[in-house]
């Protein structure tokens, strides 16, 4: 598994910083739609969250950290979204999980703020979420662990590769479907989906 590390130079102890923390990437993410990462700083954040800057330094170096710790909370939440879906659908093959996968991903990008700005960290740092690794391979690797997990497929190196180029595949034409139209062109969200069911039917066979 690629391992996420932590932006934080200190986790919250108590529920009150915990609390704190969660309300300065709520403000990192307004922040991101109002003005892009170029608008983003520190002190907007402080101000934003309505607590002292130093409380940003406390847990947070800068705003590259901050942004980290909005791109790794956006991943979690997409995974758990994603492993709900998963363990409550019904699906004849994994590779049929592709248009619900999507789906998530794309409501994400409608109605999560900051979202459709950081998604996953590039606007930010293609090394965002892991210093070893670019985002969308965080992304696949999170992916293939779900499928091999929930539907029982045997992890191959061929498995990590073709779920790394479905995840390229899909982050560019998605990043298509959202440059002219902010809810997504819907005729290029639907050929996404046959594009990697496609590819991922006719590449990889169920265990």
């Amino acid at each position: 598994m690629t391992e996420t590390r932590t932006p934080l130079r200190r986790r919250p102890a108590q529920r009150r910083s915990a609390e704190r923390v969660q309300r300065m990437l709520d403000a990192c993410a307004a922040i991101l739609d109002e003005d892009g990462y170029d608008g983003l700083t520190t002190t907007r954040i402080a101000q934003r969250a309505e607590v002292a800057i130093g409380s940003v330094y406390q847990f947070f170096p800068d705003k590259r950290a901050v942004a980290q710790a909005l791109a790794l909370r956006n991943l979690e939440r997409f995974g758990q979204r994603v492993a709900q879906k998963l363990e409550t659908g019904t699906f004849e093959d994994w590779s049929d999980t592709v248009g619900v996968i999507i789906e998530i991903y794309v409501d994400m990008h409608r109605t999560v703020p900051g979202f459709k700005v950081l998604r996953f960290g590039d606007v930010a740092d293609v090394h965002l979420l892991d210093d070893a690794s670019d985002n969308n391979a965080v992304v696949a690797d999170r992916l293939r662990e779900m499928i091999v997990e929930m539907f029982g497929v045997t992890d191959t190196p061929e498995l990590a590769r073709a779920l790394a180029i479905a995840v390229e595949a899909a982050d560019a034409v998605l990043k298509m479907a959202f440059r002219h139209n902010p809810d997504g062109d819907p005729a290029i969200l639907a050929e996404t989906e046959r594009l990697i069911h496609g590819y991922l039917s006719s590449h990889i066979s169920s265990a």
